[in-house]
C-alpha cells in the first residue's frame, strides 16, 4: 500500500543517468509528501551530500564512471547508517545479492512498481540513519535525536565555563563520552581528561587513587604515588559513580573542592591542585540524601550543572546510526569487511528493549559480528541476542488501548463507579461509554467506595 501522504516524510536523493526514470521517481516521490533532489551521477550525490543531508539514497546500480555499489560504499564511510537502495534491471539475482551484501538497505527493480517503491521507502525511513556532522569536541556522540541535540547545546556552553557538572542517567547512556566531549570543548582540552570509577575499588585503595599517598603511609606503600587530582592537573577528573563513595571519603573531596588543595595520604603538607570535576552516577542522589548515604553539602558542590542524558528507549531513531557506526569500528579493529544487518534484522533492533542502552547495544552488535558466518546478518542471529529482549515496542494499535484503557480507568477511579458522571467527563453519551467499558473489560463496579 503507498505511503500516506499526511504521514509520509524526508529527504531523498535519488540517483539515475536516466532523466525519465528520475523525472517519474521525483514526481511520485514528491506527490507523497517527500522532499526530493535528482542528480544524474554519483559524483554529483556525493556533492549533494552535506548540503542536502538525505534521509534516503535511491540509486541506480549500472552507471559510468562510479556505479551504484561504489556510491554504496562512499556513503557508508562518508555517512555511517544513511540508508541506500539500489535499483536493478531486469530483476537479476545476481545484482540483488551483491547490493544486499553490500549494506543495500533493499533493492528494485525496472520497471519500478509505485506501489512497492512506496512500501520500500517507507519501511527504509524508519530505520534510516543519518546523524548532524557535530563539530570536533562531539564527533564520538553520534545522535539524530532533538533531546540528545539541545543535551550537547547545554554541554558545549557549560564547557566554556569552570562550572562542576552532575550527569545523571542509566548505566550504560554514554556519561563518559558526554564528561569527554565537555573536556574536549573547555579550554583545558590541552590538558589530560582523568576518569575514574568510584564503585569499582575499596575505600582505601579508592582514597590512594585520588588524592595520593606518601612512602610509608600505610603497609606496602614502598614509593609515594600522586593522585589522580595532580595527573589531572590543569584539566578534567571524572568522578564516575559518585553516589557510591565512602562517607569518609565524602568528606575529604568536599575539602579539595572548597579549597582547591589536595592531602596525600600519610601527608602534612596540602598541595594546590586546578582540575575541573565533573561526576556522574545512575543513582537518585537526593534519595541518597534523604537516607543519610550521600552529603547535602557535597552534592550541591558537585551538582552546579546538571545534565540528564537519556535512555536508548528514548531516543530509537539512534539505534540504526549507532549499530551502523560499531559495525564499521569493529570492521576496522579486526581488520575485516565491513559486515552489514539484513533489513528485518535492524527493524528487531530498532524496536528492541535496551535496559542496558547504547553498551548493551554495543554488545549485542559485537556478538552478532562474532557469530555471523554471512557478511549479512540476519534476523533469527539477532532474535538469540536479543532473547527476552527482542520486540518490545508497542505497536501504534496497543498503544492506543493501553491508553484508552488507563484513561477509562482513572475517570472511574474520580467518579468511583459513577457511569453517568464519568460519561460526561469523557464528553461520550452513556451508551458509547458502556461500550467503551465493555470492549476494555472493564466493571463499574469495582471502582466503586475505593
Amino acid at each position: 500500500m503507498a505511503a500516506n501522504k499526511q504521514s509520509a516524510s524526508g529527504k531523498i536523493l535519488l540517483v539515475d543517468d536516466d532523466p525519465g526514470l528520475l523525472r517519474l521517481l521525483s514526481i511520485r516521490l514528491r506527490a507523497e509528501g517527500y522532499e526530493v533532489e535528482a542528480v544524474e551521477s554519483a559524483h554529483k550525490a556525493l556533492a549533494a551530500l552535506n548540503r542536502f543531508s538525505p534521509d534516503l539514497v535511491i540509486t541506480d546500480l549500472r552507471m559510468d564512471k562510479m556505479d551504484g555499489i561504489g556510491l554504496l560504499k562512499e556513503l557508508q564511510t562518508r555517512s555511517p547508517g544513511l540508508r541506500v537502495v539500489i535499483i536493478t534491471a531486469h530483476g537479476t539475482i545476481p545484482d540483488a545479492v551483491v547490493a544486499t551484501q553490500s549494506g543495500a538497505f533493499g533493492f528494485l527493480t525496472k520497471p519500478i512498481d509505485k506501489d512497492e517503491l512506496m512500501v520500500t521507502v517507507e519501511n527504509a525511513l524508519k530505520v534510516s540513519g543519518s546523524s548532524d556532522v557535530e563539530e570536533d569536541w562531539a564527533t564520538e556522540i553520534i545522535t539524530r535525536n532533538q533531546g540528545m541535540k539541545e543535551i550537547l547545546q547545554q554541554a558545549k556552553m557549560v564547557a566554556a565555563t569552570d562550572a562542576r557538572v552532575l550527569i545523571t542517567g542509566e548505566s550504560g547512556t554514554g556519561k563518559e563520552l558526554l564528561a569527554q566531549a565537555i573536556h574536549k570543548a573547555s579550554q583545558r582540552h590541552d590538558q589530560p581528561f582523568v576518569a575514574i570509577n568510584c564503585s569499582a575499588m575499596a575505600e582505601n585503595l579508592l582514597e590512594s587513587e585520588l588524592f595520593g599517598h606518601e612512602k610509608g603511609a600505610f603497609t606496602g606503600a614502598t614509593r609515594s604515588h600522586s593522585g589522580l587530582f595532580q595527573s589531572a592537573e590543569g584539566g578534567t577528573l571524572m568522578l564516575d559513580e559518585i553516589g557510591d563513595m565512602p562517607m569518609r571519603l565524602q568528606v575529604k573531596l568536599l575539602r579539595v573542592l572548597q579549597e582547591n588543595q589536595v592531602r596525600p595520604v600519610g601527608s602534612t603538607e596540602a598541595l594546590q591542585v586546578d582540575v575541573r570535576v565533573i561526576s556522574a552516577t545512575h543513582r537518585d542522589l537526593q534519595e541518597l540524601m534523604r537516607e543519610g548515604r550521600f552529603r547535602e553539602d557535597l552534592y550541591y558542590r558537585l551538582n552546579v550543572v546538571n545534565i540528564k542524558l537519556p535512555t536508548l528507549d528514548e531516543r530509537r531513531e539512534d539505534i540504526p546510526l549507532l549499530v551502523a557506526n560499531f559495525l564499521q569500528l569493529i570492521a576496522r579493529e579486526a581488520d575485516q569487511e565491513r559486515k552489514v544487518y539484513a533489513p528485518e534484522a535492524v527493524e528487531m533492533l530498532v524496536t528492541a528493549e535496551w535496559p542496558g542502552n547504547i553498551r548493551q547495544l554495543y554488545n549485542v552488535v559485537r556478538q552478532n559480528v562474532a557469530l555471523s558466518r554471512s557478511p549479512v546478518i540476519s534476523g533469527e542471529l539477532v532474535q538469540q541476542s536479543l532473547g527476552e529482549h527482542g520486540g518490545k515496542l508497542a505497536s501504534f494499535s496497543d498503544a492506543r488501548d493501553e491508553f484508552t484503557r488507563n484513561y477509562l480507568s482513572q475517570i472511574l477511579q474520580i467518579t468511583m463507579g459513577n457511569v453517568s458522571q464519568a460519561a460526561r467527563l469523557a464528553k461520550r453519551n452513556r451508551t458509547d461509554f458502556y461500550k467503551l467499558l465493555a470492549r476494555y473489560d472493564l466493571n463499574p463496579d469495582q471502582f466503586k467506595n475505593r
